[in-house]
């Protein structure tokens, strides 16, 4: 690993680091907050997924986490949302490609060497972490848009890797919606059956381990009745008694106005479920 970044922040510091992925086949940066606690003791760690067009940059510059990663006593772990660099494949849309790496395992070219977003975020990530940084094995899990997506379906389909879950303005159902049916026909084909394993609405009938949900959504979003459709989440949680706290927020837009707002209440979330004994 290599350190890019060091600045002292709310007691303690912001860091970017880079490192060679071996699920992705490329080098990969993560951004990390260690809170002063951290110089003591282990800590818990939160995973956060930004959206589409990010790097881990966009999160630790505008969210405003770290006062409250402080605070609570956790370690926040931002990496980029997909695999960049010469010999990537891209594509000339925002949607698809570097910068939209959806946080699935893709099976079809030219995708499927580097763009293993799932398995990097789930096993690799987590492990390099656990094993250079003063951190324990309590692990949550929040993104936004398609990183909020991300967050469901890994908190949903481990949920005893990720103890808790959170998201912004989630793609609550990528399989119903075109940004999710233009990326999974791309990264996985026309076999829906795999288009369910990452679809947090397919999943919630399945997972027999009910983390408690928590999602915030801004009720001004341009995106919210194309592409995110809450009341699809909303719909399944109810009918499957899946615990889900489901905060519509009039308003909002799905900027990083919106989630800067409500970080301070999502780590809150997060840190009673993981320090608990």
């Amino acid at each position: 690993m290599k350190r890019i970044e060091h600045r002292a922040c709310f007691g303690g510091h912001q860091e970017v680091y880079q490192h060679e992925s071996n699920t992705l086949s490329c080098p990969m940066n993560f951004a990390i907050f260690l809170p002063k606690a951290s110089r003591t003791a282990n800590l818990p760690v939160l995973y956060w997924l930004s959206g589409l067009t990010c790097t881990e940059q966009n999160f630790i510059s505008k969210a405003g986490a770290q006062r409250y990663a402080n605070e609570h006593g956790v370690i926040i772990v931002a990496p980029d949302t997909s695999p960049r660099g010469e010999g990537i494949p891209n594509d000339s849309a925002y949607d698809l490609g570097i910068g939209a790496g959806f946080y699935v395992n893709a099976t079809q070219e030219p995708w499927a060497k580097n763009f293993k977003m799932y398995d990097y975020i789930v096993h690799e990530l987590p492990a390099l972490i656990e094993a250079n940084f003063p951190a324990n094995d309590r692990r949550g899990i929040f993104g936004h848009s398609m990183g909020g997506h991300g967050a469901l379906v890994i908190g949903l389909r481990n949920p005893d890797r990720f103890q808790s879950v959170s998201a912004f303005s989630p793609i609550v159902a990528p399989s119903q919606v075109p940004w999710g049916e233009k990326a999974f026909t791309a990264y996985l084909g026309n076999d829906l059956k795999t288009w369910e394993e990452y679809d947090a609405v397919a999943l919630i009938s399945k997972t027999k381990k009910r983390l408690p949900l928590l999602v915030d959504q801004g009720l001004a979003d341009e995106f919210l009745e194309l592409q995110l459709r809450p009341e699809l989440l909303k719909a399944a949680c109810e009918e499957n008694g899946h615990p889900l706290t489901q905060n519509l927020r009039e308003g909002y837009d799905h900027s990083y106005y919106f989630i800067a707002t409500f970080i301070g209440d999502h780590i809150a979330h997060h840190e009673k479920i993981l320090k608990m004994k």
